[in-house]
């Protein structure tokens, strides 16, 4: 009897560790709204957002003006590839961005 309690305290503590280190690393990476001030706000006006810039366009209504998806995430990707002439750095390819932090900002976007 003892060794079966032993063996799931174990399993409790195995547990908890695990649920506590996955609110670590949910609390350690930023939210949507996060990666888009770090990276979008100096430049774009958002609905929502104070101290915007106005280098770039407004991003409002994201979801309707791109309906689809994959046509966004290649502009936040590399925009140097629609237009030469663009000051956006290239995100993706610059490593600036990763794919899932690109997309994350994308869903912020759409939310507005």
């Amino acid at each position: 009897m003892q060794q079966r309690c032993t063996m799931a305290a174990k399993a409790c503590g195995a547990i908890l560790a695990a649920s506590l280190c996955a609110r670590a690393a949910a609390a350690a990476e930023p939210n949507a709204r996060t990666f888009f001030m770090e990276n979008c706000q100096q430049c774009h006006q958002v609905r929502g957002v104070d101290n915007t810039g106005n280098i770039g366009p407004a991003l409002s209504d994201m979801k309707a003006r791109f309906p689809d998806r994959k046509a966004l995430f290649a502009i936040v990707f590399d925009e140097t590839k629609r237009n030469p002439q663009t000051v956006m750095p290239p995100f993706g390819r610059n490593l600036i961005l990763t794919s899932q932090e690109i997309n994350t900002i994308i869903d912020f976007l759409y939310s507005r």
